[in-house]
């Protein structure tokens, strides 16, 4: 077994969508990023890699490459997920922490599970996604971001 942690955030800006573990949320605004600036898929993506001492998302999607431009953060991961793969693991669960003042996320973190758990070939309930409010102090509370915290268990695969 391997655990790996990541943390990610992104500052919020008007005219960007706010997208979170794959889901477009309505709010007045969004997360600025080179990507889709998803910062749950981030943090999961950052604790798989660490996991398996493979560095983090900048190192292998830069925000100076053209390619990563807008990109869906859940290709990121599937991208990831098979790069896991080839060094000989897969996901045994994921567990994670969004904190973001506004909106409420409640209604979208079965979504936010799903989206993650199909793109990761895993059960829903591998995929664990909680959020709490910055408790209006800090940046998070202050409404100028948004944060993700993810703990990620790796086991050797079958294969």
């Amino acid at each position: 077994m391997r655990i790996g942690i990541g943390y990610d955030v992104h500052r919020l800006t008007e005219g960007r969508p706010l997208i979170l573990g794959g889901v477009a949320i309505d709010h007045t605004l969004g997360l600025d990023g080179h990507s889709d600036a998803d910062v749950l898929v981030h943090a999961v993506i950052d604790a798989m890699l660490g996991a398996v001492a493979l560095g983090d998302i900048g190192q292998h999607f830069p925000d100076t490459d053209a390619e990563w431009k807008g990109a869906d953060s859940l290709k990121l991961l599937a991208h990831v997920n098979t790069v896991i793969g080839e060094a000989g693991y897969r996901v045994g669960n994921v567990d994670a922490v969004v904190v973001l003042q506004r909106p409420k996320l409640r209604p979208h973190i079965d979504a936010m599970r799903a989206n993650m758990a199909e793109v990761l070939g895993v059960e829903v309930g591998q995929v664990s996604v909680k959020a709490t409010t910055g408790e209006k102090i800090g940046f998070t509370g202050r409404e100028e971001g948004a944060a993700a915290h993810a703990v990620c268990l790796l086991v050797e695969s079958d294969a």
